[in-house]
C-alpha cells in the first residue's frame, strides 16, 4: 500500500493520488488530506470524487466520510458503464471529471459518467475551458473524451449537470514543448438569463475581444450563451489555439465587479501567457501531469506552481518519474514514453 501525505496541499493531491490508484490498480492510504487549508479533511465535494472512482474500480474503501482527514482506498480494473453523481450545491464538476479522465486508458468499454453541481465555479477550471480548451487538446494525443453541458450551475445554488463521455484510450506521447503560430482567439461569455436586459454578458465578451485586439490579437470567434440557471452568474473565458497546443484563461463574475473589469483579468493573463513562450497554461500544466506522466512526452510550463511541485511528489510515490527542467526560458517537464 502506497503512503500519500496529503499535508502540504489540498484536494488536487488526493484527486491526483485516487487517479493513480485506479489506473494502476495499487491500493493507497492518504493521510492528512487537505492539510494546509483552514479546514482540513474531506469536504462533500472531495467525498463524491472518492466514491465515484470507488464505485468505477469497485474499491474497498476506509474512512471515506466527511472531515476525514485519512482513507484507504483499494481499487479494481476501472469498468465502463453509465453513472450518476450528485455533488451537491455548487461542487466542482470539473474537478471530478479531471479525476476520472485517466481512467480511459485503461477502460474495456465505454464510461459515461453524469454530474450535478457547479459547472463555473470559484477555485476551479471552469466547465467551458474543459470543454474549448483541455479535451480538444488531449484529443490530439488520443484522449477519447467529450463533455455534453446539461445545464450550467454557478455558486451558490449549483445545479448544473454535465456528463464526460470516455472511450477504451491509447494515448500517444504528449508534445507540448512548442506551441507554434497563433491560429485563432476565441471568448466565450455565459450568463444566466435574468441578467440579459443588463448586457453582461455582450460586454463581458466585447470587452475581452477589443483588449486583445489592441495587444495584436484578432478575435476569430465572439459566443455569447444566456442560460437558465438556479443562482445569478457570469463566466468569460478566452482561448488561445495555437499550431501545436491550446490554453485557456478565465474569471468569473463578481457582485458590484464591472463587465469590462472581468474581461480585463482574463484577458491580461491571456496577454502575458501569448508573450511567453510556454505551451501550455498553468493551470492545465498541473491538469495534464497524470496523462503525461502515462503516455510520455514533453510539456513546457509557464512556472513551477505549488500544485505542479506537489503533483510530482505524487507522481514519484507512483513510480512515474518525471524530469523538471529549470534551465530554459521556461520550466519544462519530460516523463518518458
Amino acid at each position: 500500500m502506497r503512503e500519500i501525505d496529503g499535508s502540504e496541499g489540498g484536494g488536487q493531491i488526493l484527486r491526483s493520488a485516487l487517479a493513480l490508484a485506479a489506473v494502476t490498480e495499487r491500493a493507497i492510504r492518504v493521510t492528512g488530506i487537505r492539510g494546509n487549508r483552514p479546514t482540513p479533511g474531506l469536504k462533500p465535494q472531495h467525498l463524491t470524487v472518492v466514491e465515484t472512482l470507488a464505485e468505477i474500480t469497485d474499491a474497498t474503501v476506509e474512512g471515506a466520510e466527511q472531515g476525514a482527514e485519512t482513507i484507504e482506498f483499494d481499487p479494481g480494473p476501472p469498468r465502463g458503464g453509465e453513472l450518476t453523481v450528485e455533488i451537491g450545491t455548487a461542487g466542482s464538476i470539473s474537478l471530478l471529471f479531471d479525476a476520472i479522465l485517466p481512467l480511459a486508458t485503461k477502460l474495456t468499454e465505454p464510461l459515461s459518467v453524469t454530474a450535478t453541481g457547479g459547472t463555473e465555479v470559484k477555485w476551479s477550471p471552469p466547465l467551458v475551458t474543459h470543454e474549448q480548451v483541455k479535451l480538444p487538446l488531449c484529443r490530439r494525443f488520443g484522449l477519447h473524451a467529450a463533455i455534453e453541458r446539461n445545464r450550467t450551475g454557478f455558486y451558490p445554488a449549483g445545479g448544473g449537470s454535465a456528463t464526460l463521455h470516455l472511450q477504451s484510450t491509447d494515448l500517444s506521447p504528449l508534445e507540448s514543448s512548442e506551441r507554434g503560430e497563433l491560429v485563432a482567439a476565441r471568448c466565450y461569455s455565459i450568463v444566466s438569463a435574468d441578467l440579459v436586459k443588463s448586457d453582461v454578458g455582450i460586454r463581458q465578451a466585447e470587452s475581452a475581444s477589443n483588449h486583445l485586439e489592441r495587444q495584436g490579437i484578432d478575435v476569430q470567434t465572439e459566443q455569447i450563451s444566456r442560460v437558465e440557471t438556479k443562482s445569478t452568474g457570469t463566466a468569460l473565458a478566452v482561448e488561445l489555439e495555437y499550431e501545436q497546443t491550446r490554453a485557456g484563461f478565465d474569471a468569473l463574475g463578481e457582485r458590484g465587479v464591472p463587465a469590462e473589469e472581468i474581461a480585463t483579468n482574463a484577458v491580461d493573463a491571456a496577454v502575458a501567457f501569448h508573450r511567453s513562450d510556454a505551451a501550455v497554461d498553468r493551470h492545465l500544466g498541473d491538469q495534464l501531469l497524470v496523462v503525461l506522466a502515462l503516455a510520455g512526452g514533453e510539456l513546457s510550463i509557464p512556472s513551477v506552481t505549488d500544485h505542479i511541485a506537489t503533483s510530482l511528489d505524487v507522481l514519484e510515490r507512483f513510480g512515474l518519474e518525471c524530469e523538471l527542467d529549470e534551465s530554459g526560458a521556461v520550466p519544462t517537464i519530460t516523463a518518458p514514453e
